[in-house]
């Protein structure tokens, strides 16, 4: 059997107080969060995913062509009509 030895009194404080929130032991409520905590990540989409769905969106929504125009402080001025 493993055991865990927390040396953060700040961190030893929370779980008996929510232990004795809960009517738990602290051991219960360290392995009950971390059990949620694990289920949370479980959820999220590994960043793989992520990056093939964003390269499928690129791919089906290109950039448009380069109009070989200048885009200085002149072109943004005469787009807001400041010439």
């Amino acid at each position: 059997m493993a055991s865990l030895f927390i040396k953060d009194s700040e961190t030893a404080a929370l779980a008996t107080e929510l232990a004795a929130k809960l009517g738990k032991t602290k051991t219960e409520v360290v392995r009950d969060l971390l059990r949620e905590r694990k289920a949370e990540l479980a959820k999220l989409e590994p960043q793989d995913d992520i990056i093939a769905k964003l390269n499928a969106w690129r791919a089906a929504n290109p950039l448009p062509p380069p109009t070989g125009l200048k885009a200085d402080k002149a072109f943004f001025d005469e787009l807001w009509g400041e010439v």
